[in-house]
């Protein structure tokens, strides 16, 4: 749009702008719109056909003197070479067009099989559409489980969260809210009263009114950043044309000197003629192309086999030539699941939560408000809802505090959601002829409502700035922390009514979360370093948390560096050039800035390498359990 950031805009201008309303669009004006701005979808490249992606076999320089050759050959009167000549060119042909071929019949499946359906209010009902459908003023609902299908403004939440980590590199949900902004250059991942198209509903419900669709879109402008680059050729081919080149040259000059050598003997210059190309025929090596291509095909074959789908086959070669890895953190280094690794109770920490069996009063406590303070529900066998509180559940059932057990003998009586202005969520259940509410939220938000803590064997003082500067410490090495509290009323006193039950608590616990380090990363680190390549992590992640996975991993450590998004900006290219072979952790990075880094790497004569979430088809094929390396 012209002007102010959607962001920034009250909703009463955001429906002038789009000219729109909060009931939505009609039907005409829906389809009229439909004609003006496209399909709300990615731009696709032209699927190309097998007589194409044939054709496109005989682009090499050495297959265009194979052929050649060929033809040499033929008028020479040696059939037999001619024949052997155009086998191999095109076996080598064969191979790489069925490779290409089948790549991209899975790819176009993937796709069709990852379109997403959206719900929209069109002429005052609720319908379900296609998401290449919508066009901008209609307004979507939102439901947790559902992906947004194109960037909104959201005019309603309640309880919303969104996982954006496909575009911003957060791990953890981030909470919307429809209010205005102030600032208009706020980071993706700040501006809450939007929802990105392709990022994924966690919890709560909304609507919200469409701003952009298709190319317009946030992630279509990235997509539109990786369209806009040149193809570069990987370093076989160049070496490969470089030899044609040089080889084609140093034949011409070979048979110029013995033709005209020939010619200063008295031979005649129709027999000199017919040796100087016979020997140019014959010093073509006719089966390196083929050898190439056979080869290539078989890397791909072991590529299949680790769930890699290689679209073009000198893409395999690129392995073999990496200097650096550029690899995003969340879902690719990392998890994407939130995990509890850290528990402070009773003033002690622990990297495990004690087992049900074994632990004493406050940590059987703060299990028991972990397991029960969620909306988690177990859907075919595992469990589903908002990640933290999967994560609080998963920690509380690996200790033994199994949530279906405990609601047996304490049962809920009510809940007081979460809400962003009270930044906590309150369950209270009827336990042992009495009332207990479990409470938890952000420590900041929850230590001035406790009045003591619950210690080994009773309730003790609490020292608020300590557990405050407990919090602070975790955070700081990357963890999201989360604090939780207990309020008992006696039997046949009900609590008092709303978020009043919340004041008075008694301090369980601190229990710190984090997305863990995929299952072998560590040892593909340092494998990648043993190899002499360097790994780089760029992440749209907090730069504490960017750090203590680094860390972890073995990516930054002793010189190197760690360089946020807001530095990188006000860097000069040279600046930047000079800097980035020392730089390890890039953080709170946008998609351009990653696009810079790249290529500064490569100007200072690197090849480099990118893993980690695409645009457009990664995402299907990361659902469908597939890894992408794309050529």
């Amino acid at each position: 749009m012209q002007g102010a950031p959607w962001h920034t805009l009250d909703l009463e201008r955001v429906v002038r702008h789009l000219g729109t309303t909060l009931e939505g669009l009609e039907s005409r004006e829906a389809t009229r719109r439909r004609a003006a701005a496209g399909p709300n979808a990615l731009p696709e490249s032209r699927r190309r056909s097998v007589i194409a992606l044939f054709l496109e076999q005989f682009r090499d320089f050495m297959i265009l003197v194979l052929l050649a050759s060929a033809a040499i050959t033929g008028l020479l009167g040696e059939p037999q070479d001619t024949a052997a000549i155009l086998v191999i060119v095109l076996l080598n042909a064969i191979v790489g067009t069925v490779q290409q071929y089948r790549a991209e019949r899975a790819v176009a499946a993937l796709r069709r099989l990852s379109a997403p359906v959206a719900r929209v209010v069109r002429d005052g009902s609720l319908v379900s559409l296609d998401a290449a459908d919508i066009v901008p003023g209609d307004l979507v609902v939102l439901e947790a489980g559902g992906l947004v299908p194109a960037d909104l403004r959201l005019t309603e939440s309640e309880e919303l969260q969104a996982d954006e980590s496909a575009l911003t590199g957060e791990s953890r949900p981030v909470e919307k809210q429809t209010a205005p902004l102030t600032k208009g250059d706020l980071a993706l991942g700040d501006r809450s009263n939007l929802a990105f198209s392709g990022s994924l509903v966690t919890r709560g419900r909304g609507r919200g009114l469409v701003v952009a669709t298709g190319q317009a879109t946030e992630i279509g402008r990235i997509a539109g950043l990786l369209h806009g680059e040149e193809e570069v050729k990987t370093p076989l081919q160049v070496r490969l044309a470089r030899f044609g080149r040089d080889l084609a040259l140093a034949v011409i000059a070979i048979c110029a000197i013995v033709f005209t050598a020939g010619l200063l003997q008295g031979q005649p210059a129709s027999l000199m003629f017919m040796t100087a190309v016979s020997l140019a025929v014959a010093a073509i090596p006719e089966a390196l192309p083929a050898v190439v291509t056979v080869s290539l095909a078989l890397g791909a074959h072991k590529l299949i086999a680790q769930r890699a789908l290689v679209r073009n086959l000198p893409a395999v070669e690129t392995l073999g030539s990496v200097t650096y890895i550029c690899s995003d953190k969340t879902g690719t280094l990392t998890e994407n699941r939130m995990s509890a690794e850290r528990f402070l109770a009773a003033g002690r920490e622990e990297r495990s939560l004690p087992t049900a069996d074994a632990a004493s009063r406050p940590w059987a406590e703060l299990g028991q408000a972990m397991a029960l303070n969620n909306d988690v529900a177990e859907v075919d066998g595992r469990a589903a809802g908002d990640p933290t509180e999967v994560a609080f559940y998963a920690a509380a059932a690996a200790a033994g505090f199994d949530k279906a057990a405990l609601e047996g003998r304490r049962p809920r009586l009510f809940a007081i959601p979460f809400d962003s202005r009270r930044k906590a969520m309150t369950t209270v259940h009827a336990a042992d002829g009495e009332v207990v509410a479990y409470v938890k939220g952000a420590p900041e938000v929850l230590l001035p409502l406790c009045v003591d803590r619950l210690g080994e064997t009773s309730r003790e003082p609490l020292d608020a700035d300590g557990v405050l500067a407990d919090a602070k410490r975790l955070a700081a090495e990357g963890y999201r922390v989360m604090a939780f509290a207990r309020r008992g009323f006696p039997g046949g006193h009900d609590p008092p009514p709303g978020d009043a039950v919340e004041r008075e608590l008694t301090l369980l616990g601190l229990v710190a979360l984090i997305d863990p380090p995929r299952q072998g990363a560590a040892e593909a680190v340092a494998a990648c370093r043993d190899a002499g390549i360097t790994p780089v992590m760029i992440t749209g992640d907090h730069p504490d948390t960017a750090e203590a996975i680094a860390r972890r991993l073995g990516i930054l450590e002793g010189a190197g560096r760690l360089l946020a998004g807001p530095e990188l900006e006000r860097l000069s290219d040279e600046a930047f050039a000079a800097r980035a072979g020392a730089v390890r952790v890039y953080a709170r990075v946008s998609p351009r800035q990653k696009l810079r880094i790249v290529k500064a790497l490569q100007a200072r004569g690197e090849f480099v390498a990118m893993t980690g979430d695409g645009v457009n088809d990664a995402p299907a094929l990361k659902r469908a359990g597939i890894g992408v390396a794309m050529g």
